[in-house]
């Protein structure tokens, strides 16, 4: 049988109709335009009651599974991107079977890989948006998701899935558009911005913003801010990595090399973490981090919501059942911030059930060890 995970994967973009255009953000702002970039998986049933929408994490992209060589417009999709960022979990008799279900994943309002974004050349000026790409928050993409679920007909969602911040997405789509989902499962996420990750998201802003490349956003005639994006994926990278498996894995790093202005790295664990700030200057947009940094800083489920307490807000979801995920590992979203929302459904009346996944390689478990979640996910989806 053909590796799902080596199948070619394919990125379609939808443009928002005129009727839908301007489109208004949270913040009042407009867009002339909006292009979102998609990939599909599978096939919708006769009654389409079969589809599973993915929602990436933070610096993810619409390419889960399978192959994407390029994708048209796109100069960030490097060798990185264009491998699934979900092995071993979408495909014909995997976790999530596309053999039984429809995925769709998107890259969201305000990404690098083909939606609208700083990147994308703004219609009214000619050139690309850079610093002027209004802020959106999580709500906005949420929403123009579900234009496109509109778009393709799909009325009602048997599943939304979504890690770290992708499951902060799914609480916020069942419980501003409840009678769209049946059941929601965030994985290692949380209901709020917790202060921890409001000081690591603040010191990666804050290395962006100073690093004197950026120019106001509009650097794409010169000089990138690459040292300030490097630093901040520093930053943000610990918190993705238990300290045990950082340590293993930079075992093998490269540990007598130059590192930023001269320094001379003797450490594996230097080499390792300036090794992934140099990286990911290959396939991510500084412009794209700030917004999307920006959106998981103002995250306010309440406020978007438009409900004035949480057990208020968490009543919409009483059609629905919950899987909740956590890594026992976890220094991103701590453990505590799972077992809190499972508390915050269950007095709102929902159903929901928690599972802690043992494991020793920290937030990123999700990406590395589906073995850990498929017999429980499996159950749960059917």
């Amino acid at each position: 049988m053909t590796d799902p995970d080596t199948l070619p994967s394919v990125t379609e973009f939808y443009d928002f109709p005129a009727d839908l255009l301007p489109y208004k953000l949270q913040n009042g702002e407009m867009l002339s335009q909006i292009r979102l970039a998609y990939q599909t998986y599978g096939q919708p049933n006769s009654d389409q009651s079969n589809v599973i929408l993915l929602f990436h994490a933070l610096t993810g992209s619409q390419n889960p599974a399978g192959i994407n060589r390029s994708v048209p417009g796109v100069d960030l999709w490097s060798e990185e991107c264009q491998v699934g960022w979900w092995p071993g979990w979408i495909g014909p008799g995997r976790t999530i079977d596309t053999d039984r279900f429809f995925v769709v994943c998107v890259n969201y309002l305000g990404g690098c890989y083909g939606s609208t974004g700083p990147t994308s050349i703004n219609p009214e000026t000619g050139v690309q948006f850079g610093g002027s790409f209004p802020e959106v928050t999580f709500s906005d993409i949420v929403d123009t998701q579900m234009a496109l679920l509109d778009h393709l007909g799909i009325r009602k969602l048997h599943t939304a899935i979504g890690p770290s911040v992708g499951g902060m997405m799914c609480v916020s789509l069942a419980t501003r558009y409840p009678d769209r989902v049946e059941r929601v499962v965030p994985v290692a996420s949380g209901l709020y911005t917790s202060s921890l990750q409001f000081i690591y998201n603040f010191e990666q802003t804050n290395a962006i913003l100073n690093d004197p490349n950026f120019n106001g956003g509009d650097y794409y005639d010169g000089p990138r801010p690459d040292q300030g994006l490097a630093l901040a994926r520093m930053i943000g990278h610990k918190t993705f990595v238990s300290l045990d498996a950082m340590k293993f894995r930079a075992r093998g790093e490269v540990t007598d090399g130059i590192g930023p202005a001269g320094y001379q790295m003797r450490s594996p664990l230097e080499s390792y973490m300036w090794h992934q700030g140099q990286k990911f200057l290959q396939r991510f947009d500084a412009n794209t981090y700030v917004r999307l940094m920006t959106a998981w800083q103002h995250f306010d489920l309440l406020e978007e919501a438009g409900a004035t307490d949480m057990t208020e807000l968490l009543k919409r979801s009483r059609p629905h059942r919950y899987l909740l995920f956590t890594i026992d590992s976890d220094v991103c979203y701590y453990p505590e911030e799972q077992a809190l929302m499972l508390d915050a459904l269950r007095e709102a009346g929902v159903a929901a059930r928690r599972v802690i996944v043992s494991s020793e390689k920290g937030h990123d478990s999700f990406l590395l060890e589906p073995e850990l979640y498929a017999d429980v996910l499996d159950d749960f989806l059917s």
